[in-house]
């Protein structure tokens, strides 16, 4: 019983989704609005810095400050 729900549920999801995406029109983004000046885009290393090394810089700062900053003792092992 337990496959037959989750085969049912898979195909209602891959149905709605598979419609969502014939139903959607596309987003245009050739077509210039009125006051549309987009700037320069960005290089590869531009990009890569600011959408990887950007956030893996910040998530390794945050984790070492809570390392650094813990004082919690239960943590320590007994010998």
């Amino acid at each position: 019983m337990d496959k037959k729900n989750t085969l049912r549920a898979g195909t209602v999801a891959a149905g709605t989704t598979l419609m969502m995406l014939l139903l959607s029109s596309p987003a245009l983004a050739l077509t210039r609005d009125d006051g549309d000046d987009p700037g320069q885009g960005l290089s590869v290393a531009e990009t890569l810095g600011l959408f990887v090394a950007a956030p893996l810089g910040i998530f390794v700062l945050i984790a070492g400050l809570v390392m650094v900053l813990d004082k919690s003792t239960d943590r320590q092992q007994q010998s």
